[in-house]
């Protein structure tokens, strides 16, 4: 070990693995857009992956492509705001897959715009109990098995507007606020446990989310779009890769950070 260095060396290129060869992961939402294409990427990457949907058709589908490729994976049932269904889902999936070292969080509701005069306390509710208490639910249950396993990476998909507002969001902006801090707090809370957490904060990626946001407003998705440097929406599989990085030995010095990838929208 060098001179004033503390904790074990790292040699010089050991980190830049992004392989996930011999870990398992649990991936929350993975029915949906950018779940099932993390998914794919982490399989890809040699994980054994554990698919939890609120709709078991959807996360079966993920599953079953995985596993025709060569991968495994095993679909289960999750409604993340329930904390019955969470513990169960997470137990379910150690239990068949032998361990969990990768804990991601994507399950999301289809929020209306509106501002909150006009939201009543059970919309708020639903969107909270999802996004927000769905975090803390889902890495509550995935840390006992996580600390077992000597430790991991968890990964909760936040949103540039964690950051930056927008008009009529109010009830997603909180959530994904709170999940920034929450994982800052649980990377705090659990370095001693060699357990690394961080977000990731998309900005407008083409999903069903977008599409349900612009179905009768095709101009104001081409207005929102110019506002990116990048001029486009990105894609499912751009917040997948970034995913693969903060799960792998590839971010072994990272914790307690928001990653933005959001083509430049918040730079502005």
């Amino acid at each position: 070990m060098s001179a004033g260095m503390s904790g074990p060396f790292v040699p010089v290129g050991a980190a830049g693995n992004f392989r996930l060869d011999g870990k398992v992961a649990i991936i929350t939402g993975g029915g949906g857009a950018i779940g099932s294409a993390t998914c794919r990427v982490f399989a890809g990457a040699g994980a054994s992956v554990a698919c939890l949907d609120v709709s078991l058709e959807a996360a079966q589908a993920v599953a079953l492509e995985i596993t025709k490729d060569g991968g495994r994976a095993v679909a289960l049932a999750c409604d993340v705001a329930s904390e019955e269904s969470v513990n169960k889902a997470v137990a379910d999936a150690v239990a068949a897959l032998g361990n969990c070292n990768v804990l991601m969080h994507c399950a999301a509701m289809l929020d209306k715009t509106a501002k909150i005069t006009d939201l009543s306390l059970a919309e708020w509710n639903e969107v909270i109990g999802t996004n927000l208490t769905g975090a803390f639910l889902v890495s509550r249950a995935a840390l006992p098995p996580m600390i077992a396993a000597g430790g991991g990476s968890i990964i909760h998909i936040a949103s540039m507007h964690g950051h930056v507002a927008r008009a009529g969001r109010a009830a997603y902006g909180t959530t994904k606020g709170g999940m920034i801090m929450l994982a800052k707090t649980l990377a705090v809370d659990h370095a001693p446990d060699n357990i690394r957490v961080n977000t990731i904060s998309p900005g407008g990626i083409e999903t069903r989310r977008t599409a349900f946001r612009y179905k009768d407003d095709p101009e104001g998705k081409r207005q929102t779009v110019a506002r990116y440097p990048l001029l486009r929406y990105g894609q499912p599989v751009e917040i997948a890769n970034t995913a693969l990085f903060l799960a792998s030995d590839a971010s072994s010095f990272m914790t307690g950070t928001d990653v933005v990838v959001d083509g430049g929208f918040t730079t502005l």
